[in-house]
């Protein structure tokens, strides 16, 4: 897996379409590990309800890539991967959770797993031709704090 802190990230929130929900992105260290950690309030006010952190992936995944691996932990609540590729419209990308807890563990969620949002096709991404990844609090109002340290391919 790569370090986070590696990846060229950035903070989006729902403010873009007219959502209140608040937060921040920001590179830590602690205990020896480097990681991105997203942390703020998600409201569903205003047809909000999402606050996201956001990498490029130029290069894209593999193509004979089976999944995600990521090194994750949070405040016990429920967190989503964005994944986005060329040439979709702002709203379309595939969705796959995952659950957090206090300590650092080891996510997978392979292609299947990842449900076309926005009018895609169903049917899982294919790994090639994504080119962004998105660690997003969403769809539910709730207080956000989750880190990755780490992400790779499986």
């Amino acid at each position: 897996m790569q370090p986070a802190a590696d990846f060229d990230w950035s903070f989006l929130a729902d403010t873009v379409m007219g959502g209140v929900s608040r937060g921040q992105a920001r590179l830590e260290s602690a205990g020896g590990v480097s990681f991105v950690r997203l942390t703020g309030t998600v409201s569903t006010e205003n047809r909000g309800g999402f606050i996201q952190v956001r990498a490029p992936l130029p290069d894209g995944i593999p193509a004979d890539a089976a999944g995600l691996r990521l090194r994750v932990r949070g405040n016990g609540e429920r967190y989503f991967v964005h994944l986005r590729a060329a040439g979709l419209r702002p709203w379309q990308f595939w969705q796959a959770g995952f659950d957090t807890g206090p300590d650092w563990r080891d996510v997978t969620l392979t292609w299947p797993a990842f449900a076309p949002q926005g009018g895609l096709p169903a049917g899982p991404p294919a790994a090639g031709a994504i080119r962004s990844l998105g660690l997003a609090a969403y769809g539910r109002d709730h207080a956000a704090d989750v880190s990755l340290a780490a992400l790779g391919w499986v």
